[in-house]
């Protein structure tokens, strides 16, 4: 970006070098672009650092979040049968159990009041799951300005 500044510097000191003055039009014309073209430069140059300072923030965003995934999601390899040594976890072969059934949640339809039990991190909030007795939404979408 600082080509583009220095050109710029340089196109004025060459008129300035040339003796231009305002009386005639031309002269008049060619200071008022080189004036513009220095005042584009210079917000460019603003644009280009706002842009570089943003990029950062992303990047250190990103960071943040892939930090965030691995403290929610962590490994799969938690997945595991630990009363045993295989390596399922659909373990069959012991009478373990199983660990994810402090997940289970009760949930009753907004509609019906019908008791719904799934895991929670079966749960895709994109889908639409119907209730199995009245057929209408489990979670239905709020509209704008309605409280949850």
């Amino acid at each position: 970006m600082s080509k583009l500044t220095d050109k710029a510097s340089y196109l004025k000191g060459l008129a300035a070098g040339m003796k231009l003055n305002m009386e005639k039009d031309s002269n008049k014309l060619l200071l008022e672009v080189l004036d513009m073209i220095s005042d584009i430069t210079a917000e460019m140059e603003a644009m280009n650092e706002a842009h570089e300072e943003l990029n950062e923030y992303v990047e250190s965003i990103d960071d943040d979040l892939a930090d965030l995934e691995e403290t929610l999601f962590g490994d799969d390899e938690d997945d595991d049968c630990h009363c045993c040594d295989c390596e399922d976890d659909d373990c069959d072969c012991c009478d373990c159990e199983d660990e994810d059934d402090d997940e289970l949640i009760s949930y009753a339809c907004p509609s019906c009041g019908h008791e719904i039990e799934f895991r929670a991190s079966d749960v895709d909030f994109d889908e639409d799951y119907l209730c199995p007795a009245c057929g209408k939404p489990v979670f239905p979408e709020l509209e704008e300005g309605e409280d949850e």
